[in-house]
């Protein structure tokens, strides 16, 4: 995808779509990394096989419908997911909102991603440099990589998600069939997880792949290269990594990433982690720079510079690994699963079935342009999120993303034909 840092505040024309095969080996990318093991570990660690394989289907049911939906919506306007977002219900600056909670969770992720990097570069250094140092110097080399060289770290997709795959299939065999003195010995299990907790932190470490879905999907051809780029991720991410690890979590008795990397694969799982690391937050830092440029648009009409941008983010991202959130790893997964499907639903709504601006889209898409007016502010629908997130964050019975996510669709189902109708009668009346 040679030009996929290209159109950030416009529509991709129908002569730049790429194959099917490109978009899906960098969407892919987003659930066969670290993060999925991590999370898989830290569930195989702490739930039955039956239970948080439970938890595994009924997330990626719901992160299924939810990723073709927009990643449809994407494809078609031709649209990032921060710009759709205009559009969707939030208008200019709702969306500039949205733009700044991507930027800042994907903040969290690439400070999360950088300290793993850091804890395995430690681990090969054997101490030689700190956890801080080897943070520090991590994420300044991976923060200017991306920077400077965005457009040839586009290669690094094909090579980390079949490579780490690789990773994770050799670690399964060596858990199950390597030899028996090389395991760790038992060690007690992490803190139970319910179910409905896991289904919560699945969701939560995926939700941010479906919002970031249009950014790739706007580059496919048709909604049949969407509805197969989403199944192939399921597949690859939840089923392959996040399943895999889950069972490899079981049989060495432990949710340490790290240890069971260097354990099964010494140095060349470190080599892997490289790989995955880069491509991960390679598209960490892409779609967080597009939400702080349709931010800073929608709010100044002035277009930052991309590499100032990255160089900005990659440093606050590294101070977050130094200052421990990778510690915070279960607490950040629930938190964005509960914030993000509100967003996603309101979106989907608006766009399938309210159709605010469904018609001066498609008057635009005809001329490849943006359209020309959008409302400055879409209350109904930071209202319906806001007491989606609420719900998803006080209720403690129930599934809190399906209850977040319930709550979020229905008070904008209720509010924003109210309001738009309340509009309608005030403008009358001044007329």
């Amino acid at each position: 995808m040679s030009k996929l840092d290209d159109y950030p505040l416009s529509r991709v024309p129908a002569n730049e779509r790429h194959s099917l095969l490109s978009v899906a080996i960098v969407h892919m990318g987003m659930l066969t990394a670290l993060d999925q093991f991590m999370l898989g570990a830290v569930l195989g660690n702490s739930m039955t096989l039956a239970e948080a394989f439970t938890a595994i289907t009924l997330a990626s049911l719901l992160f299924g419908v939810l990723t073709f939906a927009l990643g449809y919506a994407g494809m078609r306007e031709g649209l990032s997911g921060s710009l759709l977002a205009r559009w969707c219900g939030f208008g200019r600056h709702g969306s500039v909102l949205i733009g700044l909670l991507v930027a800042i969770s994907l903040l969290g992720w690439f400070g999360i991603q950088n300290a793993v990097f850091a804890r395995s570069l430690s681990y090969a250094l054997k101490g030689k440099l700190s956890f801080a140092e080897s943070a520090a110097l991590s994420g300044a080399v991976l923060t200017l990589l991306v920077a400077f060289g965005f457009k040839a770290l586009r290669f690094t997709a094909r090579i980390a998600v079949p490579l780490f795959i690789a990773l994770v299939g050799w670690i399964f065999w060596h858990a199950f069939h390597g030899q028996a003195g090389d395991a760790a010995l038992p060690v007690a299990p992490s803190d139970p997880i319910t179910v409905s907790a896991a289904i919560t932190m699945v969701i939560g470490g995926a939700i941010l792949a479906s919002l970031m879905t249009p950014d790739l999907t706007r580059f496919s051809r048709s909604g049949k290269d969407v509805f197969s780029i989403t199944l192939l991720t399921i597949l690859a991410g939840e089923y392959g990594v996040n399943g895999l690890a889950i069972l490899i979590a079981r049989e060495l008795h432990t949710s340490d990433i790290i240890a069971i990397i260097t354990q099964t694969t010494s140095t060349l799982g470190l080599f892997a982690v490289v790989f995955s690391t880069l491509r991960v937050n390679d598209l960490n830092l892409y779609s967080s720079s597009l939400g702080i440029a349709n931010a800073t648009e929608g709010l100044t009409g002035y277009k930052p510079r991309y590499s100032v941008i990255t160089l900005l983010l990659g440093f606050l991202g590294t101070l977050c690994s130094i200052l421990g959130i990778l510690d915070r790893f279960v607490d950040f997964l629930e938190l964005l699963g509960v914030v993000f499907p509100p967003v996603l639903g309101v979106m989907i709504i608006d766009y399938y079935l309210l159709k605010t601006d469904r018609q001066i889209l498609e008057q635009s898409r005809s001329s490849n342009a943006l359209p020309a007016t959008s409302q400055l502010i879409g209350w109904p629908a930071l209202i319906a999120s806001v007491a989606g997130s609420a719900t998803g964050l006080l209720v403690e019975s129930g599934v809190p993303v399906f209850n977040s996510l319930i709550v979020a669709c229905v008070v904008y189902l209720l509010t924003a034909p109210l309001m738009k109708r309340a509009t309608v009668i005030s403008k009358q009346a001044a007329e």
